[in-house]
């Protein structure tokens, strides 16, 4: 190693901080290897909100020359969700039980293999299908995000790097909406249709990610969670090493006793992930809290980027129009996310969640009402804006509120609750959408986000600052 790194046989310093990485790795100047970690964390999210929101493309898209009924719309939306559902309760708990970055190569492979299956359905039945099984994949990509990301940042930059992993990341739905149009347009490329160059695309930009991530190190938190001591040293030692840092030594001892461990040992088996936990304080208000949040969220959040451009079909606008004035609203949402940035660290996690849900209603209704083309593209931008202070907000704060040896499983489980909301939600919003108009969608959905308001506020901790254990 250099000269600042560790040389020589352990001293009594350097024991006692083989047995608290997460000591360790707070302390750690923030450099070049953070960013690269956070880049390519980030880079993987494009591709979970490129999916996300390319069902309401297609969905519009397809509606015309598949003939498409209001169920098979639905159904083509709703799909992917619901594949998201299944993977965010498996993969989630799988990676408590066999590490974080399994799971990355695990998620992303399934998503890259049936996104390019994907591109060769013939109809709608099998296109939903296929949907569903890339949707398996990327049921725990965001939760894995936050997970991994936490366990790694030091404190001080937590909210900040993981805001900057989501801005890279939601670079994917306006990317998503431009392609569509574009390709539509063109009808075909090379003599295949248009619309499968989007699975195409998102296919083969996974497979590239999933290569990068093969270089990514296991999570020391959760390894020393396992037992498994030795190889959490290591790869702090490592990140150490590259940072130009010496261990030191970890001044008081964790507010919150650490989970039971097996003997520390390379090979220590996988063990039960303790999801009773979830339901014992002080866990069990954050964990209803936090299932309630997950279920409103998805209505304003999602509600809005999904169904955007079948939205702006029922106004009266056709599908390339749609497309285009949804792609023009959906660049608020990494504008929103890079804004996010100077606020997250800054403002009350807390606080910060419930007045950007108040933007989200508010301009919702706005855009529910509009009929202007500038008021539709404008309400819409600022809605995706509040949106993504809204997402990193909550999507750091969701990392905060659980222990290490749960945090995985917990967040899947509750973030698979709004993947379910998500399948139920296109049936449900496209028969008020027919039935009711748009105005009727937005005010609905404004409701719910007040509720969502009250939750937060009411059962939700203060966390911003405070270091993962401490919490």
């Amino acid at each position: 190693m250099t000269d600042q790194g560790v040389t020589g046989a352990a001293a009594p310093s350097d024991t006692k901080n083989m047995s608290d990485p997460a000591g360790r790795l707070d302390r750690l100047p923030v450099g070049p290897w953070h960013r690269r970690l956070t880049a390519i964390v980030g880079v993987g999210a494009f591709f979970d909100l490129y999916e996300v929101f390319l069902g309401g493309v297609l969905a519009a898209v397809l509606a015309e020359s598949w003939h498409l009924s209001g169920t098979e719309k639905s159904w083509l939306i709703a799909s992917g969700f619901l594949g998201m559902f299944v993977g965010a309760n498996v993969l989630s708990v799988l990676a408590d039980r066999f590490g974080r970055r399994k799971m990355f190569l695990v998620n992303l492979g399934l998503y890259s293999l049936f996104s390019l299956a994907c591109a060769f359905a013939q109809d709608a039945g099998q296109l939903s299908v296929l949907r569903f099984l890339a949707g398996l994949g990327l049921g725990a990509e965001l939760v894995l995000v936050d997970t991994y990301l936490a366990e790694f940042l030091p404190r001080k930059v937590r909210g900040r790097y993981i805001a900057w992993a989501y801005t890279l990341g939601f670079v994917g739905v306006p990317v998503a909406a431009l392609l569509g149009a574009r390709l539509v347009a063109k009808h075909e490329l090379f003599g295949i249709d248009g619309w499968r160059w989007l699975l195409v695309a998102g296919a083969l930009g996974a497979a590239f990610i999933q290569v990068l991530r093969t270089g990514l190190p296991e999570s020391p938190r959760w390894l020393a969670a396992r037992g498994r001591h030795a190889e959490a040293d290591a790869v702090v030692r490592d990140i150490e090493e590259r940072a130009g840092a010496r261990p030191g030594v970890v001044p008081a001892p964790r507010p919150e006793p650490a989970a039971p461990t097996a003997p520390a040992a390379p090979t220590a088996p996988a063990r039960k992930v303790p999801l009773g936990r979830m339901f014992k304080a002080p866990y069990a208000r954050r964990t209803v809290m936090w299932w309630i949040f997950q279920v409103l969220q998805t209505v304003g959040y999602y509600g809005f980027g999904s169904l955007a451009p079948v939205v702006l079909q029922a106004k009266g606008h056709t599908v390339t129009e749609s497309l285009s004035y949804a792609a023009l609203s959906y660049l608020g949402y990494p504008v929103g996310s890079a804004l996010s940035v100077p606020l997250i660290d800054r403002i009350e996690r807390r606080t910060l969640i419930i007045a950007s849900a108040l933007g989200i209603a508010a301009f919702g209704l706005v855009f529910g009402f509009a009929n202007a083309s500038w008021l539709i593209v404008g309400s819409g931008f600022l809605l995706t804006v509040c949106s993504n202070v809204f997402s990193n907000a909550f999507h750091v704060y969701q990392t905060e509120i659980f222990p290490t040896d749960l945090r995985s499983s917990a967040i899947g489980i509750a973030y698979s609750l709004s993947r379910l909301t998500s399948v139920v939600l296109p049936f449900v919003a496209i028969d008020v959408l027919d039935d009711l108009g748009p105005d009727a969608v937005f005010v609905g959905s404004g409701v719910l986000m007040l509720v969502l308001c009250l939750n937060v506020r009411i059962l939700g901790p203060r966390t911003t600052g405070r270091s993962l254990e401490s919490i």
